[in-house]
């Protein structure tokens, strides 16, 4: 659309683009009104959607630490590092343990009889054959008299068995032409991983000077011999196809390195404190980065005002109560029954600070986790021995654990989804979560306040062009009389 024709007051003298201009500026206040109004908003709709995720980092951390095995920490040491390898999972219980390690496990190893040119034909004919079963496979390797040097022989059985046996040439002696074996190793170790039923009618491939038949044990080409790992745990004999003994003691791996059946090396498994308070400051740490979000939002200066967008937000006074109710406030047979001192979080060396924040206390922290380490994870995680349902510990029974979980990280993840989270009830009313139902009043607010703009401009620009015809009637006007006046003075 072309832009309106202005009149510049060449008749009455007036500054009528400046008038206009004027007049325009107070007419477009509601307009800037409701473009601050709608800019509030968003900035509302952002900080509510930081708010929504330091809730939920919270709730997650809060679930991480719910039940015993997530809280507790432990550390498996061993007296002598060099014979194993010892770690504790947060299954395991405190406690003093045995090990002895008889041997370690082995894969089984053949070497046939040597020959000094890894790269001769041995086949006198085509057709000769190597066989053997390993892992309850029979394999068999057929070669040609012009294909059956034992690197081709080894390249023929690493390809036949996809890699489960690994066949090699050994150089075993470089004096004169030197002397190499062809060797096949199981893939894994153990006794029930041996290779077995050797068969060899190829020329020149041979155990003990002569083609093999059947060949399962009882010779010296059998240079190890495949066997499981056996230790001797808590005075148990316990066997493995590898090294590793894990859950023999509950919760605790052990990977054998040396094998000494005369010593006896002890293993302890305690609490871990460190890691234990490590996750104890994680969750503060994470609480209080919610408190610092909210102290900043509810903060009041005279001079500067509120400090942040959210001030009197109904919302910040939900999140407040919804996560102090579920963490400070424990009822009076609760706190009645607290004949051990492990009830409440400042108890245990966790203390709610006057700005909203947590605050460890190191030294009740530490006396409380060395005097009853068990007692002070009880307040925070489900100690019933279910987890809303499932097997009870112990017993092969399954069980549907209808009480809630009783642990405040439990209560706060509950209290967090009782207001965070939508659902539809039973009778089919569906109910928004404060943030979902925050968010969608500000985005129909900021629809509302759209609309409201976009009308008001369309009336701004009528207004204007009103003005712009009305001022230039006026020019037009004047103008006429100022010529009517310059003809009535020239008579």
């Amino acid at each position: 659309m072309a832009s309106p024709i202005t009149i510049g007051g060449l008749g009455s003298g007036l500054d009528t683009k400046a008038i206009i201009d004027a007049l325009m500026a107070v007419e477009a206040i509601p307009i800037q009104q409701l473009e601050d109004r709608k800019e509030l908003d968003q900035k509302k709709l952002t900080l509510i959607g930081t708010l929504k995720g330091l809730v939920n980092t919270l709730r997650d951390k809060a679930k991480s630490l719910s039940t015993m095995g997530e809280f507790l920490s432990y550390s498996a040491t061993i007296s002598d590092q060099a014979a194993a390898n010892v770690s504790a999972s947060s299954t395991a219980v405190a406690g003093a343990h045995t090990l002895v390690v008889q041997s370690l496990a082995a894969s089984d190893r053949w070497a046939f009889d040597p020959v000094t040119d890894a790269d001769a034909d041995l086949a006198t004919v085509n057709g000769q054959t190597l066989s053997f079963d390993y892992d309850g496979q029979s394999y068999s390797i057929s070669v040609n008299a012009a294909t059956s040097s034992l690197t081709e022989i080894a390249s023929a059985i690493n390809g036949a068995t996809g890699g489960e046996v690994d066949a090699s040439v050994v150089q075993t002696s470089d004096i004169g032409t030197g002397t190499y074996e062809l060797v096949m190793a199981g893939g894994q170790a153990g006794t029930a991983y041996r290779i077995s039923n050797i068969t060899s009618n190829i020329t020149g491939l041979t155990i003990d000077g002569t083609g093999p038949t059947g060949q399962t044990a009882g010779s010296t080409n059998n240079i190890i011999v495949g066997t499981n790992a056996i230790a001797v745990i808590d005075g148990q004999t316990i066997s493995r196809a590898t090294n590793d003994f894990a859950n023999v003691i509950p919760g605790v791996s052990i990977t054998a390195l040396e094998a000494d059946p005369l010593t006896t090396h002890s293993i302890t498994v305690e609490g871990d404190k460190t890691a234990i308070k490590a996750k104890i400051k994680g969750f503060v740490d994470t609480f209080n980065e919610l408190a610092k979000f909210v102290a900043k939002q509810n903060t009041y200066d005279e001079e500067a005002g509120p400090g942040g967008e959210l001030f009197g937000d109904p919302i910040m006074r939900t999140v407040t109560s919804t996560v102090r109710s579920a963490l400070f406030s424990q009822s009076a047979s609760q706190v009645a029954s607290d004949t051990a001192g492990f009830g409440t979080l400042r108890l245990l060396g966790i203390e709610l600070q006057s700005d909203g924040s947590l605050k460890i206390n190191d030294t009740k922290l530490d006396d409380k986790l060395d005097e009853d380490p068990n007692a002070f994870a009880e307040l925070f995680v489900d100690s019933d021995g279910f987890d809303n349902g499932g097997a009870a510990v112990g017993t092969p029974a399954y069980y549907i654990d209808q009480s809630a979980d009783s642990g405040l990280m439990d209560d706060l993840v509950r209290e967090i989804d009782r207001v965070v989270k939508s659902y539809q009830s039973s009778s089919g009313s569906f109910s928004k979560g404060i943030f979902d139902a925050r968010t969608d009043a500000l985005n129909a607010n900021m629809k509302l306040y759209t609309d409201q703009i976009e009308a008001k401009e369309r009336r701004l620009t009528v207004f204007e062009q009103q003005l712009t015809s009305k001022f230039a009637a006026l020019e037009s006007a004047m103008a006429q009389l100022q010529s009517q006046q310059a003809y009535l003075g020239s008579l």
